[in-house]
């Protein structure tokens, strides 16, 4: 049975997900595990989001703390799940987003898969969003591929929502090609507006959103950002959307309460969710939501509200947890690539073509 562990480290930067998954006719979630990043680990990555001094030898230095870390996370996996490594066909490994920016030619994953290889002695298959930026496309989202494959139907039109700090769309219309891309900010914002204000990694469950109004004027204005205006193929990240950014759409509501940004901050994200969605599927009739956010019970209450006309719940309702689908998709992935079958789609990154993606570094 062809096994394939997933690795996969997103903006949010809480940690590393893991999933272990049997590759047959059918991809099967097999165990799991959760890596925390340590706090100055994560607030080095941080840094190397944005410009600073010397940033080639930090980011091969913290390449390789993201590697060994990768291996730690891997290992317990695999003894938790009494797997041998030799077992193990390839490791996935999304590596660590740095720097997203496809219109002017680049993205960049950290993650020393190299060294990875080295430290867990499997092969492993990385680097995957390049090849589809240099055909052209964004680079992003990778996911509605294998969303198509675990949660198509032919007989509904369903969106799967990924939130995590940004917030994806893949559509699935029967018998027409997977389309898909970047909504805009997920938890990105609200993560780092707590972190500002009160220290918290995250707001849990919506709770302290729910204390605030929503500033309807501010709402507009962070609305008002051209990203919003454009249609997919896009995609986003840190580059745009950012506490500078937030900070200097404030400075225009200088006794805004912190409550109240965040209750706005909440809203905007589902709004540009909702709207996109409306907008590109508007006969959807299924929205199947992964991700962190799925467990944000006020983002998640807005979603169904904005969208009374489907079907709003986790996909822990259809047999699988949120917190581990893109882990499993890159597992996926690893699989494609050493099976040479395309991953990209055209329909939602824009590239001139099919292509296999990622690079594969043998045991």
């Amino acid at each position: 049975m062809p096994l394939y562990v997933g690795v996969m480290s997103g903006t949010s930067l809480d940690g590393l997900d893991f999933a272990l998954i049997e590759q047959e006719d059918q991809t099967t979630l097999l165990a799991t595990h959760y890596e925390p990043m340590p706090q100055q680990f994560q607030q080095e990555l941080l840094a190397l989001c944005s410009s600073g001094p010397d940033e080639l030898a930090r980011a091969a230095i913290a390449e390789q703390a993201w590697a060994q870390l990768a291996a730690e996370g891997i290992g317990r996996l695999l003894h938790a799940a009494a797997i041998d490594a030799a077992a193990i066909r390839a490791i996935g490994s999304h590596g660590q987003t740095v720097r997203h920016e496809p219109n002017r030619g680049f993205t960049i994953q950290i993650g020393n898969p190299a060294l990875l290889a080295e430290l867990t002695n499997i092969s492993v298959v990385a680097d995957f969003r390049r090849r589809d930026v240099a055909a052209g496309g964004q680079g992003a989202p990778l996911v509605p591929a294998f969303h198509e494959a675990i949660f198509g139907d032919p007989t509904r039109v369903r969106a799967v929502l990924n939130i995590g700090g940004f917030s994806n769309l893949s559509l699935l219309q029967p018998g027409e090609a997977a389309r898909g891309f970047d909504c805009g900010p997920g938890n990105v914002l609200m993560d780092s507006w707590i972190r500002h204000q009160q220290g918290q990694q995250y707001d849990r469950g919506g709770a302290w959103a729910s204390t605030g109004r929503v500033n309807a004027l501010l709402l507009d204005q962070l609305l008002s950002d051209s990203f919003f205006a454009t249609t997919g193929p896009k995609s986003t990240g840190r580059e745009l959307f950012n506490l500078s950014w937030l900070e200097t759409h404030l400075a225009s509501f200088p006794t805004i309460s912190p409550e109240d940004v965040q209750a706005t901050l909440l809203e905007l994200t589902a709004r540009s969710i909702c709207e996109s969605l409306l907008a590109s599927q508007p006969n959807a009739q299924d929205v199947l939501v992964c991700g962190g956010g799925a467990h944000n019970t006020a983002l998640m209450n807005r979603l169904v509200t904005l969208l009374p006309g489907c079907e709003v719940t986790s996909t822990g309702a259809y047999g699988i947890d949120p917190d581990w689908i893109e882990a499993m998709a890159f597992a996926w992935l690893a699989h494609c690539c050493i099976e040479g079958i395309p991953t990209n789609r055209p329909s939602v990154t824009g590239a001139r073509g099919l292509r296999v993606l990622g690079g594969i570094y043998p045991a």
